[in-house]
């Protein structure tokens, strides 16, 4: 790991632990009495690892490991109980692709709306407009209300504007299943050329080993939270198989 490059992201001794209530009145009188009792979870446990601008890496661990609590710490979704976190970039994250979308706009005022929350002004979103609309691919549908759509057609959309935002950093969350098989070939072939820029850095999270492989050259091997290995994609996939 070159260390003359410029950071992306960095843990510190990362810690977040969620508290566990017996069930939903317990959570809520938990919110003004201290005494209620309830069990920690360890999501993230002492976590440190540092990803420089352009790399793609890859996290890997069974369900459980953390994967999914450390893509939340960074994009802002929950902050760490302990430690440290630095993020420096545009981010685009591929994990609920239909959050932050508004059921009775249509299709095009839905990518003016979640484009604004990420920061865009209406000038910049009407430059990507066409590209997100050809890459969706949603014909006349992208003028109709979303509550009209698919699951799989909001998915379609939502990772349309995703990978067309020219992020700095790319999260991806087992997105690339959306859809049917060609889309599905066309959203791999649109990370494959996103990730030929070199100042784009990839945080990718999927089962497929071969897919982590085909994007990544390095892995994170989590298991409950800690960091078991960190290294080439090759040697950590082994390193996981092994332990399987």
């Amino acid at each position: 790991m070159s260390t003359d490059k410029e950071i992306a992201i960095r843990f510190d001794h990362v810690t977040k632990e969620y508290k566990l209530y017996k069930n939903d009145k317990a959570r809520f009188r938990g919110l003004f009495n201290k005494n209620v009792k309830y069990k920690i979870n360890r999501a993230v446990n002492d976590l440190s690892f540092v990803i420089n601008k352009g790399d793609s890496v890859s996290l890997i661990g069974r369900n459980g490991a953390g994967k999914s609590t450390i893509l939340k710490i960074i994009t802002g979704v929950t902050y760490p109980t302990k430690g440290e976190v630095e993020v420096h970039g545009k981010i685009s994250a591929l994990l609920e692709l239909s959050a932050g979308f508004d059921q009775t706009f249509t299709g095009r005022q839905n990518i003016y709306l979640k484009c604004e929350l990420l920061g865009f002004t209406r000038e910049e979103i009407a430059e990507l407009e066409p590209d997100i609309i050809e890459f969706a691919d949603l014909g006349d549908y992208i003028d109709q209300p979303l509550r009209s759509y698919s699951s799989g057609m909001k998915a379609r959309l939502g990772f349309a504007i995703s990978v067309n935002v020219r992020p700095d950093i790319l999260i991806i969350d087992e997105a690339l299943s959306v859809g049917d098989r060609n889309f599905r070939k066309k959203c791999i072939a649109k990370v494959d050329e996103i990730m030929q820029k070199e100042d784009v850095t990839l945080l990718f999270v999927t089962h497929s080993l071969e897919t982590a492989k085909k994007f990544c050259t390095r892995g994170i091997v989590l298991n409950k939270g800690t960091k078991l290995f960190d290294g080439g994609i090759d040697e950590a996939i082994e390193f996981y198989e092994a332990r399987e």
